[in-house]
């Protein structure tokens, strides 16, 4: 009896933090999308204006559970960047190999340089937020064919909703190898609360202003 009632315990406030973060996920990115939609008119005028192509790149990522969702960003590569990627892989920059980052990609546009440097093309992802296929804090969510490369350790990022920002966000980047950002990640996913968040938060701005880590 003794345990059934702390298994009850420990499913409401699980589902109580649950829904308070769903509950700050929906108003922060509400507002932020009502704040900044002057500047993210602009930054689509100026992606058209850049190149041709579509202004919004659509992708699809892994994410909690391992549920595949569509996801938004500005476009920042050559509309046959997919295409030409195969050619650039003995080029990869990433410690690990799972990953692909190259620091000076030739698919990036010259627009481009500028919103990944300062993750001005992740915006579009709050509504990713707003409709609850990501959240403002969490693991970045993989693709497809990188989850086909987890073990079974890296798999535990796919436990949560994947998110805007995380702990390797505020801590480097894309400097840090694969194996390091699955290690912070577990990490938040073991101690993370509404006020783990708030910090992560709040530590993201001087992150992306610096554009430390970002190509």
């Amino acid at each position: 009896m003794k345990r059934t009632f702390h298994m009850h315990v420990w499913y409401f406030t699980v589902g109580t933090s649950y829904r308070l973060k769903r509950f700050f996920d929906i108003v922060l990115s509400l507002a932020a999308l009502a704040a900044l939609s002057p500047f993210l008119l602009a930054v689509a005028v100026w992606v058209k204006l850049d190149s041709s192509g579509p202004v919004i790149y659509r992708q699809v990522r892994v994410g909690r559970f391992g549920r595949h969702f569509r996801f938004y960003k500005f476009r920042t590569m050559r509309v046959d960047a997919d295409r030409i990627k195969q050619r650039l892989m003995a080029e990869n920059q990433s410690a690990d190999g799972v990953i692909f980052k190259m620091k000076r990609d030739p698919r990036v546009t010259r627009i481009g340089r500028y919103l990944r440097k300062f993750s001005i093309d992740e915006l579009p992802q709050l509504f990713n937020v707003l409709i609850g296929d990501m959240s403002l804090v969490g693991p970045r969510p993989p693709l497809p064919d990188e989850v086909r490369l987890y073990t079974l350790e890296d798999r535990k990022r796919l436990n949560v909703v994947p998110g805007l920002t995380c702990i390797w966000q505020i801590s480097g980047r894309s400097d840090i190898p694969f194996s390091k950002q699955v290690q912070l990640d577990k990490e938040y996913i073991a101690s993370r609360g509404f006020w783990q968040d708030c910090r992560i938060l709040v530590k993201t701005v001087p992150a992306i202003l610096t554009g430390r880590g970002a190509y």
